[in-house]
């Protein structure tokens, strides 16, 4: 029942773990499973229990913060998985009561986002997939777990006149949470590309194939092995970013007592993202394209996909990493603009070439009748 309840594989993995760190601390033993159905038994039958040892795991968690082993905004991490495990087993206790003792803590982290330089680097890591993930993840800001549901039919080309200016990207299709961002054009290209590359490889590519699969060395096996995909999860794609940051020389080994990298590898892009997006985006676009609620506006605020896009073209060069495609981009602007001066230049000539041809139609006319009288 406490499985069921969680959708992502991520979220599984740690409330899983952290469920057992408190069972271990409470006094089970056996595997997790049987440490549960322990539990389950003993506190369906002892409410006063229960109480107790919730609140000494949680005062054994803020003595671990006053050692700086972990933040006090950690701490109600280590809750959430019990109050969810109470409540899909039916087993009722005084959670006011409880959270009272919990230290609310920071609710935001204080870090920065990742460098454009720092970015750059991380791309030029050696292994085929990782322009992709982050060329996605930097223009679009899905969240990590995004990558358990995407697949090629949920990334949508934008073209005008035979110009690619980006792509609709389908998020949590399916899901309650479904929503519709958008991904840069040096995005959807590096998409393509490794999507193509599959293809040449033999792996037969469909709207169903998974966006991220796992890699094969083609030097050992040959491009054949390509027909037996495995899909990459986000748990494979943190792993990816953590031996690219590594490889890089970006992420070494924290100095003694310090517990936080300067930014945070997945998240950080969202961040990029939210942090570039709204110098030039309307805040509450730039909130709807990140999958947020956005209040009672969620109710009345409802822009259609077009609106949308429109507002994200305008944040498209300052979400560019390549340095190739940001000079594209610059280009494509200047000359955008030049055109248009020039449209406006055409006119007030035109305007004048009209004005000039009203004065001398005038004289003619002033002239004639002169003449005539």
């Amino acid at each position: 029942m406490f499985l069921y309840a969680i959708k992502s594989d991520e979220t599984k993995r740690k409330y899983v773990k952290r469920i057992e760190d408190f069972f271990d601390f409470v006094g089970f033993n056996g595997t997790v499973e049987e440490k549960s159905k322990s539990f389950v038994v003993k506190a369906r039958g002892n409410n006063s229990w229960l109480l107790s040892n919730i609140m000494k795991f949680i005062t054994y968690q803020k003595e671990r913060a006053e050692r700086g082993e972990i933040s006090e905004a950690t701490i109600p991490n280590y809750t959430k998985p019990i109050k969810l495990f109470l409540e899909m087993n039916d087993i009722a206790i005084a959670w006011k009561r409880i959270s009272r003792g919990i230290p609310r803590g920071r609710r935001f982290a204080i870090d920065r986002t990742p460098t454009i330089e720092e970015i750059r680097k991380i791309v030029e890591y050696p292994d085929r997939r990782i322009k992709a993930i982050v060329y996605t993840m930097c223009s679009s800001g899905i969240r990590l777990g995004a990558w358990d549901y995407l697949k090629w039919k949920h990334v949508t080309p934008i073209e005008r006149d035979g110009v690619l200016l980006g792509a609709k990207l389908l998020v949590y299709e399916g899901d309650e949470e479904q929503y519709v961002s958008f991904i840069s054009p040096e995005a959807f290209r590096e998409l393509k590309k490794w999507m193509e590359f599959r293809e040449s490889c033999g792996e037969k590519i469909s709207g169903d194939s998974w966006l991220m699969r796992d890699i094969w060395n083609i030097e050992k096996f040959g491009r054949g092995i390509a027909t037996l995909p495995k899909q990459m999860k986000a748990l494979g794609v943190k792993s990816l970013m953590e031996r690219a940051l590594k490889s890089q020389g970006i992420r070494k080994k924290l100095p003694t007592g310090q517990k936080r990298y300067e930014f945070q590898i997945n998240h950080g892009f969202r961040k990029w993202f939210k942090t570039r997006a709204e110098q030039v985006m309307r805040p509450i676009n730039v909130e709807l394209l990140l999958g947020h609620s956005t209040g009672i506006s969620d109710s009345y605020y409802r822009p259609n996909e077009n609106e949308l896009f429109s507002d994200y073209c305008r944040a498209i060069l300052l979400l560019q990493i390549s340095e190739t495609e940001q000079v594209k981009q610059e280009m494509k602007v200047a000359e955008n603009s030049w055109k248009i001066q020039f449209g406006e230049m055409k006119e007030t000539v035109a305007n004048l070439q009209r004005q000039m041809n009203s004065l001398t139609l005038a004289v003619v006319a002033a002239q004639q009748k002169s003449v005539q009288a």
